[in-house]
């Protein structure tokens, strides 16, 4: 500009007045240097607002036992500052936009199963790699395309509710199965005459029919509780 070079940068360690930006790390604020032909003329300190709900949205997934990892391109005295704030357990902090989608898969290869959390075009790679990927609403639309669920809206305390809802759909799954089975175990052999010779047992046809039509009529009444379901 005007003949000088303008650098914006991020800080590294041989930078000039290191304790004032570590002391402005330290409080939660991302640090940018202003450079003019290579001389620091300045700094602009950047931060985030913690988000109201996010303190007891962390404390409602340590509730279910699940660890929260914050994954963040950020300075990690910056980072660890906010993750402080909210309760969050871990921080892998200044990962690279292409290196996000590595660390998931580092935590899969160690035995966990990951849901990734994330809103922007940055976050697409590691969302499609985590075993559950989740969109924030107010997010990009490549990172709703590629999760595979998504929050209406920018409320992080919707997390809790979606793995709970989850939760709750797989134990009605799980006894529609059980129901759908029983009735036909039970009514297949009764129905074929099997335990005649034995009991004199047989199953009318109009019994038989009226039996497929309550095992229906119980699975959908069973999935349709969920609906009552308060989150």
């Amino acid at each position: 500009i005007n003949g000088k070079h303008i650098a914006i940068r991020k800080p590294s360690k041989d930078d000039s007045g290191e304790n004032q930006i570590k002391q402005l790390q330290e409080q939660g604020k991302t640090v940018v240097i202003i450079e003019v032909d290579k001389k620091q003329i300045g700094l602009i300190a950047l931060s985030d607002t913690l988000k109201d709900e996010s303190k007891d949205a962390v404390s409602k997934l340590h509730a279910r036992n699940i660890k929260v990892i914050m994954l963040t391109g950020d300075n990690y005295l910056a980072a660890s500052y906010i993750a402080k704030l909210a309760g969050i357990d871990e921080v892998i902090a200044e990962v690279m936009p292409h290196e996000k989608r590595g660390k998931i898969k580092e935590l899969q290869d160690g035995g966990a199963i990951v849901a990734m959390v994330g809103d922007g075009i940055n976050d697409a790679p590691a969302l499609v790699q985590a075993d559950v990927g989740i969109a924030m609403g107010t997010g990009t639309d490549l990172a709703i395309e590629s999760a595979g669920i998504t929050l209406l809206g920018g409320d992080v305390s919707k997390i809790a509710k979606a793995i709970k809802l989850s939760h709750i759909t797989m134990r009605g799954i799980k006894q529609n199965l059980f129901w759908a089975f029983i009735f036909n175990v039970v009514g297949i052999p009764l129905a074929a005459g099997l335990f005649y010779p034995i009991f004199g047992w047989l199953l009318n046809p109009a019994f038989a029919g009226l039996a497929m039509a309550l095992s229906s009529v119980s699975v959908v009444s069973n999935s349709l509780r969920i609906k009552a379901t308060k989150l």
